[in-house]
């Protein structure tokens, strides 16, 4: 009598086995068909067969970084320590505290710490308390509305109808994290916070560039005014050589005209030049964060300031002192873990919500226990079976996100290398460029002075003096250009080689701290970190570098020599009727030029 029932069960027993392998393989298919990732390709310098995974030994450094010899960067100097200019200092100062720009990416380092609790709270389970007060009229021809003909409580009573209905019970919700999924979102939302906090780093070491480039191209501009000053004087002792020559009947109108023209076009210059003078003030004051207004800086031997001397270091500082190739690596790193969550969409997923409380027609009844409490539990698993395209088509895109990101890195890095060769190698060729101009600006000084002599005893043409002067003015512009250039490229090294991204560290996101300092810290951290302190220069007693001895004083080519000691000829009894003349607010005193009759014993050669 027992063999039919053993037959029966062992049939439900394979039935079930049959159901629960049915089950498992529905489960584990989805799972089976995820599309194969794309790798990336090697970056530059990398061999053919090279590895991603695996060390290059054969991968080329570029040559700056084989010949460093010392250990020393100047991209961990201090502001203060590299600029040894206080105004300077004072100015980038007041750029770190004042700049909007600045202000508007601190925020962003807010915005990430809001990911990173969203992310967080989506793996912890979520309890909403609610309830419900409802009303109801049923139609007495259902089955609802039949049983509320008597009140249970107290016969011969009808229930009221419509009926009320109360109801308090919080819900939970709750979606285990099975795969890690939601906890690398978490992670790679952490990465992105810490990105950010160095995307601020590098915008800081840009603003400190920046600042610092358009201080010295005011000192240069400053140095131009000085230049046009000294060869509009120049010009005007020639207009007066000229009108000297003319009444001496030995000249001309031409010559006069020419050397009013060429006084009249430098004082043009001279506007535009302090037009610039302006906006770069103003350029400065934007950075600042502040109104226009002057820019107070050093006045001094401009051709000959000195910087701090420049040192790379080894390639590994590179790579850690630059913020912006700590945040392609962040980021990097971020984009890797998004390809894990979006590769977990292809696995089941499980969803677990209950609910606990009561529920009453009246309140009076509403809280009696057991009679109204309610509870429920459900359990669900979801698995993506038919229609995958959407999952599929977001995890090619975290795959090619993710290779954006590495070729991002590769980028970075090789425009790092390539700005410190680059900005290396114009701070030494532009060094070269001024030591020759120096020896070009002394040519001219003296071809200016011959000129002006011969052309003063007849025995050169005025266009001659006239060419001479200007080349002479082109020559000191061009030096004090060339200047300004090997200036600002020793900035860009300080810059990329990361210096000044020591101000702002990147604490612990606040929704990673523990639970009581959380309590007690209420806003992200990141914003409550103050900028390290810039001091003031190590010499601040000195105004500025020394001066070096190879620097010449500028020198007044028609300075009278002590043998010039012929007395000067009387001035012209009617100012007024010069033609042409030059007003009283724009003529400068000058010694007159010797007159015609008195030659000195020896003349310049021809």
């Amino acid at each position: 009598m027992n063999q039919p029932v053993s037959q029966s069960g062992g049939k439900l027993w394979m039935r079930a086995a049959a159901l629960a392998v049915a089950c498992g393989f529905s489960l584990i298919l989805p799972s089976c068909a995820i599309p194969a990732l794309r790798n990336a390709k090697p970056g530059p310098g990398a061999l053919p067969t090279y590895d991603l995974r695996k060390t290059d030994p054969q991968s080329d450094l570029p040559p700056v970084f084989e010949a460093a010899d010392s250990p020393d960067n100047s991209g961990l100097l201090r502001v203060e320590e590299f600029f040894d200019d206080p105004a300077l200092v004072g100015l980038v100062r007041s750029a770190i505290g004042g700049n909007q720009e600045l202000r508007i990416i601190t925020e962003e380092i807010q915005v990430a710490s809001n990911e990173i609790m969203s992310r967080r709270g989506a793996y912890l389970p979520s309890i909403d308390p609610g309830g419900r007060i409802a009303i109801e009229k049923t139609s007495l021809f259902t089955i609802p509305g039949v049983t509320i003909l008597n009140d249970p409580f107290e016969r011969g009573r009808f229930l009221p109808d419509p009926i009320p209905d109360f109801l308090f019970a919080p819900a939970m919700i709750w979606t285990p994290d099975i795969w890690w999924q939601l906890h690398n979102a978490r992670d790679a939302a952490i990465l992105r916070y810490y990105a950010a906090g160095e995307a601020r780093n590098a915008f800081v070491t840009n603003l400190i560039a920046e600042v610092a480039s358009n201080y010295y191209r005011l000192m240069s501009l400053d140095n131009r005014i000085v230049i046009l000053d000294e060869t509009i004087k120049i010009q005007e002792q020639a207009l007066e050589m000229a009108r000297s020559v003319k009444e001496g009947a030995r000249g001309t109108e031409l010559p006069v005209q020419r050397f009013l023209a060429e006084v009249r076009r430098n004082q043009s210059e001279k506007e535009i030049v302090r037009q610039d003078i302006v906006e770069t003030e103003n350029r400065i004051n934007f950075l600042l964060g502040r109104n226009p207004q002057r820019v107070e800086r050093w006045t001094g031997d401009f051709i000959d300031l000195k910087l701090h001397p420049l040192s790379v270091g080894f390639p590994a500082e590179l790579l850690r002192n630059r913020p912006d190739i700590r945040q392609a690596e962040r980021e990097l790193e971020a984009a890797g873990l998004d390809v894990l969550v979006a590769r977990k969409q292809f696995y089941p997923k499980g969803f677990i919500g209950s609910n606990v409380g009561y529920q009453g027609f009246d309140p009076r009844f509403m809280f009696l226990t057991p009679e109204g409490l309610i509870a429920g539990a459900a359990g669900n698993l979801v698995v993506p079976f038919i229609n995958r395209k959407a999952i599929k088509a977001e995890y090619l895109t975290a795959n090619a996100r993710q290779l954006q990101a590495v070729y991002r890195y590769q980028r970075i890095v090789l425009e790092a290398f390539v700005d410190v060769v680059n900005r290396l190698s114009r701070v030494d060729y532009y060094t070269r460029s001024i030591e020759i101009r120096r020896e070009q600006l002394a040519a001219l000084e003296e071809s200016v002075r011959v000129a002006t002599r011969l052309f003063q005893f007849a025995r050169a043409d005025y266009v001659d003096v006239l060419f001479a002067q200007r080349d002479l003015r082109d020559a000191r512009t061009t030096l004090v250009e060339t200047k300004q250039e090997q200036l600002a490229a020793v900035i860009e090294t300080y810059q990329a080689l990361g210096g000044g991204s020591y101000l702002y560290s990147i604490p612990v996101p606040r929704p990673m701290l523990p639970f009581w300092e959380r309590i007690r810290t209420r806003k992200t951290p990141a914003l409550d970190v103050k900028p390290e302190p810039i001091g003031e220069p190590v010499t601040p007693s000195i105004p500025g570098p020394p001066r070096s001895p190879a620097a010449e004083p500028f020198t007044d080519p028609l300075a009278p020599s002590p043998a010039d000691d012929a007395p000067p000829p009387p001035p012209p009894d009617d100012p007024d009727e010069r033609q042409g003349g030059l007003g009283p607010a724009d003529r400068i005193e000058i010694p007159p030029p010797s007159p015609p009759g008195g030659l000195p014993d020896a003349l310049p050669p021809d």
